[in-house]
């Protein structure tokens, strides 16, 4: 009796074909997925020392936002 495998007439270079195939498949979608999520729309921009301590004067009320908002787009330039 012939085994399911050896019917079809792949040899080992079908099975090595099959697999690297495969690999190059998941590879690239995993490339994909992951220029996707590295994408500046999805990245947030990481808040510096001082940012975070003008923040933290707005919050306790030492600034108001006016000046918050001037004072962060004097940072940010």
């Amino acid at each position: 009796m012939t085994p399911w495998y050896a019917v079809s007439g792949w040899n080992w270079t079908g099975l090595l074909f099959m697999i690297v195939m495969m690999l190059l498949f998941w590879g690239s979608v995993l490339a994909v997925i992951l220029t996707a999520l590295r994408h500046p729309r999805f990245v947030r921009p990481r808040q510096t020392e001082a940012e975070r301590i003008l923040a933290e004067r707005l919050a306790r009320g030492e600034i108001d936002q006016e000046e918050y908002q001037r004072r962060r787009s004097t940072l940010r330039q």
